[in-house]
């Protein structure tokens, strides 16, 4: 491991220390590095409902909470010497939000030293991002301007054909209580 893994590998272990996982005794850490190069640190959380917090997605938060938006580097720091911890499928997805595809994800034993590499492309082939959604916040192209605003102070009026309201008028029947009535009662 070069110089910055390593010191990322310690953060995200230091993490780990601070897990807390009394249900299923798996505490992870995980330190990823910002393009700006500043390291964020975070650990998991589980409560009583299951609805935890993984460690990636606790990170991810103190980062996007600090202002940034782009990973260069993730580390996961696992508890075991027999599997590696590598982030679930969630995480993966979140990862994928604010990681580019060559981004690389190093997997710790629980005594730190380095069990894999993998690529944010290798853990999430064929992935959906934001490149496949519109650009945020921008309106749908077919949806009309609105407001006195866009029109310069003048409001013009545009005559709608056919809304769901009207829809239901037309085709609005008589629920009254005497309409609930059978029609056509039994003889006596």
């Amino acid at each position: 491991m070069d110089g910055q893994i390593k010191k990322l590998a310690k953060q995200a272990m230091a993490a780990r220390g601070h897990a807390y996982c009394p249900y299923s005794s798996h505490p992870v850490g995980v330190a990823i590095v910002s393009q700006s190069g500043k390291v964020y640190a975070g650990a998991n959380v589980e409560i009583a409902h299951y609805k935890g917090v993984c460690a990636e997605a606790s990170a991810i938060s103190a980062m996007i909470t600090a202002g940034e938006r782009h990973i260069r580097a993730v580390v996961v720091a696992g508890p075991s010497m027999e599997y590696l911890c590598t982030p679930c499928g969630d995480c993966r997805q979140r990862l994928r939000e604010f990681c580019a595809p060559d981004v690389r994800i190093y997997s710790l034993w629980k005594d730190g030293s380095l069990g894999a590499v993998h690529t944010m492309a290798d853990l999430l082939p064929l992935s959906f991002g934001p490149e496949n959604l519109q650009e945020v916040g921008a309106l749908p192209k077919t949806q009309p301007k609105a407001g006195a605003a866009a029109t310069g102070g003048k409001q013009k009026k545009e005559r709608v054909k056919n809304t769901p309201e009207k829809q239901n008028k037309k085709n609005k029947k008589d629920v009254s209580p005497g309409s609930l009535r059978r029609r056509n009662p039994r003889p006596s």
